[in-house]
């Protein structure tokens, strides 16, 4: 009799027991506390509160590459860190859709400072160089000459074409 109700309670404890419904669905980036050139990674509501309850191992995309990120208390460090001024870009995917980030990463001395940068910005400024070398055609020089130079400051800072389409099309996406 001892044993079936053990049995019995066994089963309800995991019956009525459930898992930690922790998806990350924003977050936030800023620079590492220890300030030792890396970027942490904080789980974030819709409002652009922490979420400390977000921990375990979660898998993101840094620039192209998977990186499996321990969360603990909702704040996860990038592993690698950063040597210049560069852009990166975080995407995580989950159940939930895909939440991406493109972060300007400014380095002066010892300090970071990430700057989020709205994806669609990157699709309006060539399509309206494109709209004032098409109605001004005396401006087609100064046009060419000022699309060089976003794809230069673009490619020298480490956002290469593959990840500026990527950016594009994951914020049209999150636009719809």
């Amino acid at each position: 009799m001892k044993r079936s109700i053990l049995f019995l309670s066994l089963c309800l404890i995991g019956f009525f027991g459930f898992a930690q419904n922790a998806a990350i669905n924003n977050f936030l980036i800023k620079e590492n506390l220890l300030k030792n050139n890396k970027l942490a990674i904080i789980a974030a509501d819709t409002l652009n509160n922490p979420n400390e309850n977000i921990s375990g191992s979660y898998t993101f995309s840094v620039s192209g590459f998977t990186q499996i990120l321990k969360f603990n208390d909702g704040i996860a460090v990038l592993p690698l860190p950063i040597d210049k001024s560069t852009f990166v870009y975080i995407k995580h995917q989950n159940d939930n859709g895909t939440h991406s980030k493109l972060v300007y990463v400014y380095k002066k001395d010892n300090d970071l400072s990430p700057y989020a940068i709205n994806s669609l910005w990157m699709f309006i400024i060539p399509i309206a160089l494109i709209i004032v070398a098409i109605a001004f055609r005396k401006l087609i020089i100064f046009v060419v000459i000022a699309f060089l130079i976003f794809i230069y400051f673009n490619h020298s800072n480490g956002l290469n074409i593959s990840t500026f389409f990527e950016s594009i099309f994951d914020g049209l996406k999150n636009l719809i």
